[in-house]
């Protein structure tokens, strides 16, 4: 059961209570214990955002009159900021290596494809093509012929509009998941500055993902799941809108004369109009499905958590039975404008398949009979084709060095080496007298992911124990992005996989932080405390990151400095 009206975070005002503080409320104030507010209904359905940004500006030194300039857009002049250190990092050297890195042998071809003829085709031997590539991508002989390939279209079409700009270059097909990269760091500020109802919680969430090894890696290489991040985030984005504006209906409907007080006939029977957002999460969804199957996971978590919301909207509103008005009044909308609208999606993906004559299987279906042939023959082609890409997927067991149990991930057991060469001294930066390493390692940055492991118990606690909706929500994404991949226990996969939760891992640490901070109206020794071990650990996550920096983007490093940052026997 979902807690509604658990107080932020951060920057929430509290009203005095009407009782003085116990003594042992007194003594608990020094651990960060606050009582509980007392808030009207109106106020518990909608959370109303802080304006602290005059006195964030105050603090650095600004007049008052100085300061209420950039603190009337409080809640986009952090999150501008950080997407741009993000952005400038992931853009810098992006053609190194000048290479096809782990997969793109595959998607960057694949993307041209589609590029040129609607369809994935098929290309001659990697041993062949891949210099080509390199050298002279002009004279690469591009086959009209079908391919079959594992994963649907639209993750590689995204790819594509880079090298639609820049060509077949390692810049050109690694291009726009840089790109989604930087702006999935915009997206997850203001995300968490929503979900806290702090812009300092949400700045420090998109500040860890910016810091992230394995987003950083994964947003300069030409791979599927970065992709799949991007559309399930702004997904999660859009519902936590959804969240906020069904919520503020519901609170517009109770009776001006309610005081305050819930009201079983508004809870019960209250409408909450057209959910725009709610279909814009629908459409996200659909995307991130068709990029890699493994956002069909999220389109059922999301129904679940979105459903969880709406009961937990009307029982704070008053309604005697909120399971059945959720049944009656938002059922259909949750499912109506999550399902149908992802599934209409993915078939629009296949629009250049469907439209082509040679793409792998496209007739599969014509002239055959059976029980199914009132069906299109197109949509029985891809369904044919579905099954088959289902039976490869679910059948991948074949042994490869890198792989690694799901298990393992959160703790970084076994990271994806994308890239290696030793330049022999003097050559390619070499200026040692021993061998050199050049590594694009898929590794998470250690201090967060391991802080991440602590965070996630923490949310377990809050959710569990203290109902906290956010919390809750968190959780449910990270499980969304986590946990099926325990049900291909003999499958090979790989931990890079695990870039589709990380947002989630990220707002799990802020909002830890949050609670080291301690929230407002705790002693000032305590929230000074809590301030220098929080800022503590975002210095330590930072420096983390910069100790690893050579190994993430390929640059020439000594030997013996490469194998010492090789902290675990498993990353090698």
């Amino acid at each position: 059961m979902i807690r509604e009206n658990a107080p932020a975070i951060a920057d929430v005002p509290r009203k005095a209570a009407n009782r003085g503080p116990t003594s042992w409320e007194r003594r608990l104030r020094l651990f960060g214990y606050v009582e509980r507010p007392r808030t009207s209904v109106r106020d518990r359905l909608v959370v109303p955002f802080p304006e602290t940004g005059s006195r964030v500006w105050r603090t650095l030194g600004l007049s008052p009159a100085a300061s209420g300039r950039p603190a009337r857009r409080p809640g986009w002049g952090g999150p501008l900021l950080v997407a741009l250190l993000a952005g400038l990092l992931r853009v810098w050297r992006l053609g190194r290596p000048h290479d096809l890195v782990f997969d793109e042998t595959y998607y960057a071809k694949d993307a041209w494809s589609l590029l040129r003829l609607g369809y994935e085709s098929s290309w001659p031997d990697r041993k062949i093509a891949d210099p080509q590539i390199l050298t002279d991508p002009q004279v690469i002989p591009l086959s009209d012929t079908g391919a079959f390939v594992a994963h649907p279209p639209t993750g590689k079409w995204v790819i594509a509009l880079g090298e639609w700009m820049f060509g077949l270059t390692p810049f050109g097909w690694r291009f726009m998941t840089a790109v989604l990269g930087t702006l999935s760091v915009l997206m997850l500020c203001r995300i968490g500055r929503r979900l806290f109802r702090s812009t300092l919680l949400g700045c420090l969430a998109g500040a860890l993902m910016a810091v992230d090894g394995l987003h950083y890696v994964m947003s300069r290489t030409a791979l599927l799941d970065l992709v799949v991040m991007f559309f399930v985030l702004a997904a999660f984005g859009c519902l936590l809108i959804d969240r906020d504006q069904a919520r503020t209906r519901l609170a517009a409907a109770l009776p001006a004369d309610a005081d305050g007080r819930p009201d079983a006939h508004t809870g019960d029977h209250a409408g909450t109009g057209l959910r725009p957002w709610r279909l814009a999460a629908g459409l996200l969804l659909g995307l991130a499905a068709s990029t890699k199957w493994n956002g069909l996971y999220f389109l059922a978590f999301f129904v679940i958590l979105t459903l969880l919301w709406d009961v937990g909207a009307r029982r704070v509103a008053g309604a005697r039975r909120p399971y059945r008005a959720v049944l009656r009044k938002d059922l259909g909308w949750s499912v109506m404008s999550l399902v149908p609208v992802a599934v209409v999606t993915y078939l629009a993906t296949w629009t250049g398949w469907f439209l082509s004559d040679n793409g792998y299987g496209r007739h599969w279906a014509d002239g055959r009979g059976g029980t199914w042939s009132w069906i299109p023959a197109p949509l029985r082609s891809l369904w044919h084709y579905e099954y088959g890409v289902f039976q490869f997927n679910v059948g991948l067991h074949t042994p490869h060095k890198y792989e690694s149990n799901p298990w393992s991930w959160l703790v970084l057991g076994r990271p994806v080496l994308f890239h290696y060469e030793s330049p022999k001294p003097g050559s390619d930066g070499c200026h040692t007298t021993a061998d050199c390493s050049q590594t694009v390692l898929a590794l998470g940055t250690p201090l967060l992911w391991w802080s991440a492991c602590c965070a996630l118990v923490y949310l377990l606690y809050r959710w569990a124990l203290r109902r906290d909706w956010r919390a809750g929500a968190v959780l449910c994404a990270a499980g969304a992005g986590y946990l099926p991949w325990f049900l291909y226990q003999d499958r090979t996969v790989f931990s890079f996989y695990a870039v589709v939760f990380v947002p989630y891992l990220c707002l799990a640490v802020a909002m830890m932080l949050g609670a080291v901070l301690g929230p407002p109206g705790t002693q000032e020794r305590r929230r000074k405390r809590g301030a220098v071990a929080a800022g503590a650990l975002v210095l330590l996550i930072t420096w983390n990151f910069i100790y690893f920096f050579p190994v993430y983007t390929g640059q020439t490093i000594p030997y013996p400095s490469w194998h010492t940052r090789m902290w675990l026997e498993t990353w090698i």
